[in-house]
């Protein structure tokens, strides 16, 4: 997944404060693959079908653009952090909408709702672990294989859960995962090697995970 530099966000971000529209959009768009990632990993699976991350992706946009004066005048974040935040927001709307009460983890909500994020699924993360599906036969293997891993993840503390969906598979730095988390930088490191070491230790307890090159 490309990734725009810091230097050309730099760039683009000057253009947009004299009031280059073209330069906005192309910010904006700089940003789409890392979006539709995180979306991917964080959309409840109830809502397949009636959900589609280019529409979430769209309406933050249009309202990014509204708000980037805002931002400008005082980016108190990364632009990336900040255009994802405004996504999480209607991601947060989406689920209200669709889910309401359904959506409610007590547990989940007192460790990270209060930094209006959206934690990743543990049916996405399992998928991601295992990767697509190379040949039908082995469908039904895994799906069985993906549902344990599903159980494994959903066994982790919900913030090691979180901290490998950022640093693993939505590749964030240390301090951009630290900065959602709202934790410092050498606590959100530690947290994701213990989490990972963690994670291994339960993994090769699967039968099929043992010598799994999932990375």
């Amino acid at each position: 997944m490309r990734v725009m530099d810091e230097s050309t966000i730099a760039d683009l971000l000057e253009r947009a404060r004299k009031g280059d529209r073209e330069a906005v959009g192309a910010l904006l768009e700089g940003q789409r693959a890392r979006l539709k990632r995180m979306l991917a990993l964080r959309i409840d699976g109830r809502l397949r079908g009636r959900v589609d991350a280019e529409d979430i992706i769209q309406d933050a946009f249009l309202e990014a653009s509204i708000r980037l004066g805002d931002y400008l005048r005082e980016p108190s974040m990364p632009f990336y952090l900040w255009v994802r935040f405004i996504a999480v927001q209607r991601l947060h709307a989406v689920y209200r909408e669709h889910l309401g009460a359904q959506k409610r983890d007590v547990r989940r909500e007192h460790v990270l709702g209060d930094r209006c994020n959206v934690e990743a699924s543990s049916e996405a993360l399992a998928a991601q672990l295992l990767g697509k599906l190379s040949t039908p036969s082995q469908r039904v293997v895994r799906a069985e294989l993906r549902e344990r891993l599903r159980e494994t993840l959903e066994s982790m503390d919900p913030v090691d859960q979180e901290v490998i969906a950022l640093r693993h598979f939505e590749h964030l730095g240390n301090a951009e995962a630290a900065r959602i988390l709202g934790i410092d930088e050498s606590a959100a490191s530690k947290r994701y090697v213990r989490a990972m070491r963690r994670l291994r230790d339960l993994l090769v307890r699967i039968p099929g995970m043992a010598e799994y090159p999932w990375k």
